[in-house]
């Protein structure tokens, strides 16, 4: 399937002539007056999409960047589709509206992609309008592609796309200030499709769908564009409708038999903590094949917990799909094999700090791991230490390299970070210690580039292979090194939610340097109408993460629910949290910290309590 188009555009063109009365998109929404549902059709896509791309077209957008700023809806798949069919380049942006943020979130983004025109609705028209003219681009033009009349389809020509075009431009979570748009051809699009289809299993019968922001790369590519490639239905709802009531969600899975489709971590945790057994009565997920899962890494007890608690729904632990990808090889890297136990392993913990995945004997402490799916033959994978740019034995860990085709072009106008992240080169050691073998799938490159060890994705993420299976680890960036030991954060901020029920929201870990590297954690806390009192949960904190993991735990900050920024997908955004705590922007329920980490507080504030901490046992 993957050869027999020059572009993805021309590949939505043959579905739409395939399944012309067949639904493309099934949209649930919800409204004052109750639940609707949307029906659209591949002819109906088609004609809209056209309509777009005429109006485009007479604009000379074709291969410009146009800017997508939609609430989650079939409007926003019309206008994306439109900008294929006019050959332009997307740019999906979150409307701000749905994010309770102001225009200024979308600016940079508009500066940095230079679009040449903005589709909206009518609802935000009016607003996009002031924005930019504040922003002094008053000459963009925008449509509210919502309304009728405003092209005619007829008018559409055929861009003649191939492969190396421009689809769209994927902007990272939290590109604000520094935004990177990833760089999406045809080429890319189509090779990914492909690989998700052979991962999943999926085929032109599965339904496929799920609730994830449409300018995320898995809820733009997984359940928009993956419906599309295949020729089968897409069954939507929004992102706000499952936060409100996440069982929504299931119900949706369950009424419209969806097969394909999952989110993030938090996701399968809120649905485990929050549905009732009323709301679960009757609920069927066998259907539901391939649940996806892309945290990283992956949480053993959030598949636990969730598969517990919906087994009475038919679910089962085989259903789960763990895997891993990233906006940069456009989607998806590796997944579990359909059908089979997500694989584990429990690796002796102080072997982990030092970098390698060693079983775990009995009574040794452990982590277990939870692998994010096999290599596949679509991409070459190495593991590489990232200091030394050598590939490491299997078995130990190291940052993540790949190369494919759905790995992308690289960052828009931005010739730095390309080169930094997209021209990985390996050194090699011809000595007699050299790795004889590595942790690879060959088959899908070309002999003569299989001795070719320049143009790597280096992803900043670190991993290791075992027996063909790829756990991820952890973010390199966010590793946090005392005492000459490797520290996870997500590992202590699963301890620190083990703690007190109080404590079960998320929580950011990192370190800071005052002349010696101090750990920080700052946590979520429901106190508020709780018979919990904040300086004891602290001190709690502080003795159990420093009994389970043998570090000092000077810095403790309570923050109230919604206090720790994650990104669109729900990643904890530790960076960020970092970079906010020591410009003072953090504001604590509670907190103990160490006096040289307060001192480094900018602007100087006096959070809840300030002080030496109590001594750790």
């Amino acid at each position: 399937m993957r050869a027999s188009f020059r572009s993805y555009t021309e590949l939505v063109q043959a579905r739409c002539a395939e399944n012309a009365a067949r639904d493309a998109f099934v949209y649930l929404s919800d409204t004052i007056a109750g639940s609707e549902t949307t029906r659209l059709s591949y002819a109906e896509l088609e004609s809209a999409a056209k309509e777009v791309a005429a109006w485009l077209q007479e604009r000379k957008a074709s291969g410009r960047q146009v800017l997508v700023l939609f609430p989650s809806g079939v409007d926003f798949i019309k206008a994306f589709l439109g900008c294929l069919y006019a050959g332009a380049v997307a740019v999906p942006a979150p409307l701000p509206t749905e994010q309770g943020q102001h225009f200024s979130r979308v600016s940079a983004i508009v500066r940095d992609a230079d679009v040449c025109a903005v589709l909206t609705n009518a609802a935000t028209e009016a607003k996009v309008r002031i924005w930019l003219d504040d922003e002094g681009l008053p000459r963009i033009p925008v449509l509210a592609a919502d309304t009728p009349g405003f092209a005619d389809a007829d008018a559409w020509r055929d861009p003649g796309l191939e492969r190396d075009r421009l689809a769209f431009l994927q902007y990272t979570s939290g590109s604000t200030s520094r935004p990177r748009g990833v760089m999406v051809t045809h080429g890319n699009l189509l090779a990914n499709q492909a690989t998700i289809q052979r991962a999943t299993g999926s085929t032109s019968d599965s339904r496929v769908g799920g609730w994830l922001p449409f300018y995320h790369d898995m809820g733009l590519i997984g359940h928009v564009l993956h419906p599309l490639y295949l020729g089968s239905c897409g069954v939507l709802m929004s992102p706000i409708s499952f936060l409100k009531r996440p069982v929504r969600w299931l119900r949706m899975i369950d009424e419209y038999g969806i097969e394909v489709g999952g989110g993030p971590n938090f996701a399968y945790d809120l649905c485990a903590r929050r549905i009732t057994d009323e709301q679960m009565a009757g609920l069927d997920l066998s259907r539901w094949t391939v649940a996806c899962n892309g945290a990283e890494p992956i949480r053993a007890e959030t598949l636990d917990a969730f598969a517990e608690r919906f087994a009475p729904a038919g679910f089962r632990a085989e259903q789960f799909f763990p895997c891993y990808g990233m906006a940069e090889t456009t989607l998806l890297i590796t997944g579990k094999p359909r059908g089979r136990v997500p694989a584990r392993r429990a690796v002796n913990a102080a072997a982990l700090e030092r970098g390698g995945l060693t079983d775990a004997g009995p009574g040794v402490p452990s982590r277990t791991l939870v692998s994010s799916g096999v290599l596949s033959e679509d991409f070459q994978v190495r593991i590489v230490d990232p200091d030394e740019l050598a590939e490491v034995p299997e078995g130990r860990i190291g940052e993540i390299w790949v190369r494919g085709d759905s790995v992308c072009a690289g960052y828009w106008e931005n010739s730095e970070a390309t080169r930094v992240a997209f021209r990985g080169a390996l050194r090699r050691d011809e000595g007699p210690d050299a790795v004889s073998e590595s942790a690879v799938s060959e088959s899908a490159v070309p002999d003569d580039a299989a001795s070719d060890d320049e143009g790597w994705l280096r992803t900043g993420d670190l991993g290791a292979v075992r027996d063909g299976e790829l756990f991820v680890t952890g973010r390199l960036k966010e590793m946090i090194l005392i005492n000459g030991r490797n520290l996870y954060p997500h590992d202590i901020e699963r301890a620190v939610r083990e703690v007190d029920p109080a404590l079960d929201g998320s929580g950011a870990v990192f370190s800071v340097d005052t002349g010696r590297e101090q750990l920080v954690i700052v946590h979520e806390a429901r106190v508020r109408g709780a018979d919990v009192d904040p300086m004891v949960l602290a001190a709690q904190v502080q003795r159990m993460v420093g009994r389970e993991f043998a570090v000092p735990v000077e810095n403790v900050v309570l923050v109230r629910p919604g206090g720790v920024h994650r990104t669109t997908s729900g990643k904890i955004r530790r960076t960020v949290m970092r970079e906010l705590f020591l410009a003072g922007g953090v504001t604590p329920v509670h907190a103990v910290l160490n006096r040289d980490v307060a001192a480094l507080l900018r602007p100087a504030r006096s959070p809840g309590r300030r002080s030496a901490p109590e001594p750790v046992s």
